[in-house]
């Protein structure tokens, strides 16, 4: 199993997730399909499925697009407001792309269709084993996470709680270039934290993002995931994990770094 980013648009990810021994691949938010076929034809793949990580058009929005070039391909999703879809999923639901087993996480915040799919490798193939990913569209992103858009900070604390679950070792596939904004903005909150200073290290260095972040760093360096340090229950005022929740997003929504 390997993970190829394909950017598209000013800064958003679409990626090929593909199983090594049949050289199939499924599409996550192939916003722009040109882009997304180019990309699996030099890698010399086939594409076999779509996975959308919520229904905002700059994730869903090449889904018309991708059913009319790959027909036979099916498009999962959380519900019914995702273009094409033919595979509705909930939490917990699980199905396979050829070799590669997909676990739908329920993350519902920025949006309530909001679905995570981690992923592992079940093909056995030959090769360095992929420790598994999770494609997180807009709830979890490098040091930060989206907007509440149709959730509150309840529900933002719950999703990263639940993705706080998975291995330390699962990577991150995240669906925006955000890192240097929430860098900024995690080093005003957290100025000490050193794990900080190591992602600075890997932006500067130009790291990819599938190479330089995994859950396991993601509690180490989020703020959004550490809401009962010290530094963050300070900036915010502390109390219930909710409340810091929400006068964190605030904060950060109104940071001009």
């Amino acid at each position: 199993m390997k993970v190829l980013p394909v950017p598209v648009r000013a800064d958003n990810y679409a990626y090929l997730l593909i199983d090594d021994a049949s050289n199939k691949a499924a599409a996550v938010d192939p916003y722009d399909v040109p882009k997304v076929r180019a990309a699996a034809d030099s890698a010399g793949v086939q594409i076999v499925a779509a996975l959308t990580t919520h229904h905002h058009h700059d994730h869903s929005g090449g889904n018309q697009a991708f059913a009319a070039a790959f027909p036979d391909a099916p498009i999962y999703g959380g519900s019914h407001k995702i273009p094409a879809l033919t595979n509705q999923v909930k939490d917990k639901d699980e199905f396979n792309v050829a070799g590669i087993h997909v676990r739908c996480l329920a993350t519902p915040c920025h949006t309530q269709d909001s679905i995570c799919y981690y992923v592992t490798d079940r093909s056995g193939g030959g090769g360095a084993a992929h420790p598994g990913g999770v494609f997180t569209g807009d709830t979890l992103f490098v040091a930060g996470c989206g907007r509440f858009f149709e959730g509150t900070g309840a529900e933002m604390h719950a999703a990263l709680t639940y993705l706080a679950e998975l291995p330390p070792e699962t990577v991150v596939y995240d669906g925006h270039e955000y890192t240097k904004g929430n860098l900024a903005f995690a080093k005003h909150i957290d100025p000490d934290n050193p794990a900080l200073a190591r992602l600075e290290r890997l932006v500067n260095e130009g790291v990819q993002p599938a190479q330089r972040t995994t859950i396991g760093d993601e509690k180490e360096w989020n703020p959004f995931m550490r809401l009962d340090s010290p530094p963050v229950q300070k900036a915010t005022g502390g109390g219930e994990p909710a409340a810091v929740m929400d006068a964190l997003r605030t904060l950060k929504n109104n940071f001009k770094g």
